[in-house]
């Protein structure tokens, strides 16, 4: 998705300026702590940023990083680029790469840089480029050196400091400076900072941050958001420029207000036959909701999604028009495009900041504004006590379903008296149902054969219906070799969906075969029951788990399975209800026989969203692991004599 912030991209890590000369640097793996390369897949060994502000529309950012690359996978997370727009030039790049020794073995000089533009052959965004460099080591370890400087008119977004971004990386040394003339105003918000060798040598005019010596960090499953424990500090002038527009603001309210007026207001014009056209369709809607619902697939059905590159393209979007008469946009632009649509009519609509990811729902600081927080934009409708909101980069969502990547997160709704936090709806727990049906007929030899149904709702909704786009191969690919891989000599024969977006409920109706399911032996006929919707996941096991536990939305399973058994087969003693309650959540099975030649197997799986200290992962994994020993229950049928 769209970045909102400007002026650079580097995915990885690690800016130093200001370097000793070539041969006053030793860079060999011999000099490097070796207690920062354990558990390491690369180490930032000197790392600064200096930017200067030098008026409220010119500042400069210097960048440059050392940085040991151990493995393959610290070289995977060193794709270095620099991206640049109409608004932000690069007046210097260079990149080095060392053997382990620390020699010299390749110089990239800013020439030999490749230059592509951000969105190739989209005319809206002929002005956003990206520089980069592609190589594959010889060898490991060797060492990156990387740097440039950026000549930028825009101020908006001054790059918050996060010496720690990534897991399995050691930091040697990491240095953070911004000069600002003391006029322009400036704020800050400092986190985590306790129990880190931080140096903070910050006077009026000068944010001046130096740590060094952080030990790598190892990942943990189900653990919060590494941000949320590591220090990081958010920056921002109070008088800035951005898109060539200045602007002012101390907190989300201003911020708004500015925006609204400033970026947003003569954007929304549109031609006069888009006018006539939606005004024509939403004639005889009579309510705001049945008004916005035109409106948003009037707009799905014309346009399509452009992402642009983090980082390039400024905050303003596009206008209406241009998005009409093209029909592609990003975030910005066809939300944009989206909200001028409805002004036409009547219905009224709010741009919205929002930190968008499916990793973990981060949201806006309500007591900081800074356009470094925010990645995507989205649309809200007031709508009295049930607001609206649109997630309009997608040509496929259902009218009011946002999904994992905006859901249950603060974020900032601008309107013409302000910005207002506001926070979108959460899909939680039993939001998130799963129901599988089925009806299975076992055969003498082993097989089964069964009609399955698969309704899913919420963020399962979200997982699947996409499936209906794929083509058969794909479909039956995701069920042979994805979530039925468990199941050997499985076949599917036939597949239906119905996607009701109305109900936002996404159905799977199938035909399987699965050959040698059972397990004959003598007179005995071992049968797994629980065949269509096997849940086995039992946590990592950590001898001393660091990171507390998080389970981040939760979700709701329900299995009803109807057995046909073999002609010539009995039912036996079948096993007594199974319960398990925590606080993490519910399990429960239950058989019944309906008759001499049918029983049922009914499952519910609850596992609830939450937040817990590090100590009661240990009981969580132990809940697991219960679950995943039931769910692979078996029981027997035996032959009539």
């Amino acid at each position: 998705m769209k970045k909102i912030t400007v002026t650079f991209i580097l995915f990885f890590f690690f800016h130093n300026w200001n370097l000793p000369a070539q041969q006053d640097l030793d860079l060999s793996i011999l000099t490097l702590p070796q207690e920062l390369t354990k558990n390491a897949n690369a180490v930032v060994r000197k790392q600064q940023r200096i930017i200067d502000v030098n008026s409220v529309n010119q500042m400069t950012i210097k960048n440059t990083s050392v940085v040991t690359v151990l493995n393959k996978k610290g070289h995977q997370r060193l794709i270095t680029s620099v991206g640049y727009d109409n608004h932000t030039r690069i007046s210097r790049l260079e990149g080095r790469i060392y053997n382990s020794l620390g020699k010299e073995t390749k110089k990239y000089r800013k020439n030999d840089f490749i230059d592509v533009s951000a969105v190739d052959g989209v005319s809206l965004y002929t002005d956003s480029r990206v520089k980069y460099i592609d190589f594959t080591p010889v060898s490991y370890p060797y060492t990156f050196v990387f740097s440039y400087e950026l000549k930028t008119t825009s101020t908006a977004n001054i790059p918050s400091w996060i010496p720690v971004n990534q897991y399995y990386v050691g930091v040697q040394e990491n240095e953070y400076v911004i000069n600002y003339p003391p006029e322009l105003g400036f704020q800050k918000k400092e986190k985590n900072f306790e129990g880190f060798p931080i140096e903070d040598n910050s006077v009026t005019g000068k944010i001046h941050y130096k740590v060094t010596n952080i030990l790598p960090v190892k990942y943990e499953s189900l653990a919060p958001s590494l941000i949320d424990s590591s220090p990081n500090a958010l920056l921002s002038l109070s008088h800035l420029t951005t898109d060539g527009v200045e602007g002012s603001y101390r907190n989300w309210n201003e911020f708004g207000r500015w925006m609204h007026q400033s970026l947003l207001l003569g954007q929304d014009i549109l031609d006069g036959a888009t006018k006539q056209k939606v005004l024509e369709l939403t004639a005889n809607a009579e309510t705001v909701a049945e008004k916005a619902k035109i409106i948003y697939k009037y707009m799905q059905d014309r346009t399509r999604y452009i992402s642009v590159q983090v980082g390039i393209g400024g905050i303003q979007p596009i206008a209406a028009n241009q998005v009409d008469r093209v029909g592609y946009g990003d975030c910005k632009g066809l939300t944009n495009y989206t909200k001028a649509l409805l002004n036409v009519v009547g219905v009224k609509s709010y741009y919205v900041h929002v930190e968008a990811g499916t990793d973990d729902n981060i949201s806006l600081e309500n007591d900081f504004a800074s356009l470094a927080q925010g990645n995507h934009v989205i649309l809200n409708i007031p709508n009295g006590n049930n607001d609206i909101w649109l997630e309009c980069t997608s040509q496929t969502s259902p009218f009011g379903f946002l999904g994992d990547f905006t859901d249950d997160r603060d974020v900032l709704v601008i309107t013409p008296e302000g910005g207002v936090i506001k926070r979108t709806p959460a899909y939680l727990n039993e939001d998130n149902l799963q129901i599988t049906k089925a009806t299975i007929e076992l055969n003498p030899e082993g097989s089964l054969n069964a009609d399955v149904d698969i309704s899913s709702e919420g963020i399962r909704y979200d997982a699947r219906y996409m499936l209906e786009k794929e083509t058969p191969l794909e479909q039956k690919k995701y069920y042979k070799s994805g979530v039925w891989s468990y199941n050997n000599n499985l076949e599917v024969l036939s597949i239906a969906f119905d996607n009701n977006k109305d109900s936002v409920i996404f159905r799977e109706s199938l035909e399987v075969s699965i050959a040698d399911y059972a397990t004959l032996s003598g007179s005995d006929y071992l049968l797994k029951v629980n065949a269509f919707n096997r849940n086995t996941f039992v946590p990592k096991r950590y001898r001393e788990r660091k990171m507390p536990l998080k389970i981040l939305r939760g979700y709701k399973d329900v299995s009803e399975y109807n057995y046909k058994i073999p002609e010539g087969y009995s039912i036996g003693e079948l096993p007594e209800p199974k319960i398990i309650e925590t606080k993490f959540g519910m399990y429960k099975v239950v058989f019944q026989k309906l008759d001499d030649t049918t029983f049922t197997y009914a499952k519910t799986m609850l596992i609830k969203a939450g937040e817990y200290p590090k100590e009661e992962y240990k009981n969580y994994r132990r809940f697991r692991k219960l679950i995943a020993k039931y769910e692979n229950i078996r029981i027997l049928l035996t032959k009539k004599t």
